[in-house]
Order: C-alpha cells, then sequence, then structure tokens
C-alpha cells in the first residue's frame, strides 16, 4: 500500500544512476517497482530471511529487469556487513527499525554510512516517535502491541535518529511525512 510513495520518494532524489541497495526488500514488491521505475540505478535486493529471499527471486523473476540483481543475504545488523556492499550510491530501508532494538539500529546506521560513496544518499522510511509522542491511536496500539512481545523493540524517536544520524557521519537533508503517519529520513554521506 506504501509501494507508489515510496517509488516516488525515491525518484525525487538526485541519485539516478549507479548502485541502489535495498535492506531488508521483505516480498520483493517495492525493489521490483523501483528497479522498472528507476532503470539506470543498478538494484541489489537483500534481506534476512530464506523465506523472503524465495519470494524476492520470485518477483525479479517475473519482471526480468536487467538492472535487478539476485537478492542476497544480509542482516544489517551485524557489524561489518558495509565492507562487502561498500560504494552504494543509493541505500534504502522501508520498514524495519521498528522491529529491532535500539542497538541495532545503531549499527545498522553506522554501517549504511560505511556503505554510501562519497554523496550517496539513504532513505530510511517508517513509523517513528515525534519529539517521544506516538501521534495516533493506531501507532499508539502497534508500539504497544511490539514492546509487548519484547521491550527492545518499538517506534524510534524521530529526535534520537537526527543524533544518531549525525553521529554515524551522516548529514541530514530532509524528514518528509509519507502516508499512514510515517516519515522517510533522507540523509547523505559527505
Amino acid at each position: 500500500r506504501n509501494a507508489e510513495s515510496i517509488v516516488e520518494l525515491v525518484k525525487k532524489a538526485p541519485i539516478k544512476s549507479g548502485n541502489a541497495l535495498e535492506i531488508a526488500s521483505g516480498t520483493g514488491q517495492h525493489v521490483v517497482k523501483l528497479a522498472a521505475a528507476l532503470p539506470l540505478l543498478n538494484w541489489q535486493p537483500s534481506d534476512v530471511d530464506e523465506t523472503r529471499i524465495k519470494s524476492i527471486r520470485r518477483w525479479s523473476d517475473d519482471k526480468h529487469l536487467k538492472n535487478l540483481k539476485p537478492p542476497c543475504l544480509l542482516d544489517a545488523t551485524i557489524k561489518g556487513w558495509a565492507a562487502e556492499h561498500h560504494g552504494q550510491d543509493l541505500i534504502l530501508l522501508v520498514n524495519l527499525l521498528h522491529l529491532i532494538s535500539i542497538e541495532e539500529t545503531k549499527v545498522l546506521v553506522e554501517e549504511v554510512s560505511k556503505a554510501l560513496a562519497p554523496k550517496g544518499r539513504a532513505i530510511i522510511y517508517g513509523p517513528f516517535m515525534r519529539s517521544g509522542e506516538l501521534i495516533s491511536k493506531s501507532d499508539m496500539e502497534f508500539h504497544q502491541s511490539l514492546i509487548s512481545r519484547d521491550p527492545d523493540l518499538g517506534y524510534k524517536n524521530d529526535i534520537d535518529m537526527l543524533n544518531l544520524f549525525g553521529e554515524s557521519g551522516l548529514t541530514h537533508l530532509s524528514t518528509n511525512k509519507m502516508p499512514a503517519n510515517n516519515l522517510a529520513f533522507i540523509t547523505q554521506k559527505p
């Protein structure tokens, strides 16, 4: 349901060619639409789950896009993954940070910074608190359901994310309001 808005957001980025990594590609629906919409970017889908890797392959095989690489297994919460995925002009992450701990989020953002080429951009999309507050009843309920399963999960605070970007060497360019109360942070490596 958010695929079109994500495609439009990425199309507005000045990065029109080069290498693009999608972290946590899930089923593969987003990356297939992105590869079709941005044919000069070479897209690398990834996921931590082998079942989702198979789904990404099926979506990819159906479209036969030359700029869409086979999916790779990637746990972006483990230190060191950037060494294998360095030189990215664009990194996209959609709807993951609320499903991982703050420590894992820190590792992920640090590795994103390392994986980006100079002037490369990262787009991080998902649900976030605004100045420590949840802004809708559905956000409150979803956040509560996450932390009731694991207190380390849940929505991250937008202010904390801005600080984390700076600590990781990323320049925050903009925060975009997206459908369903989501935010998209646009960052750049100097």
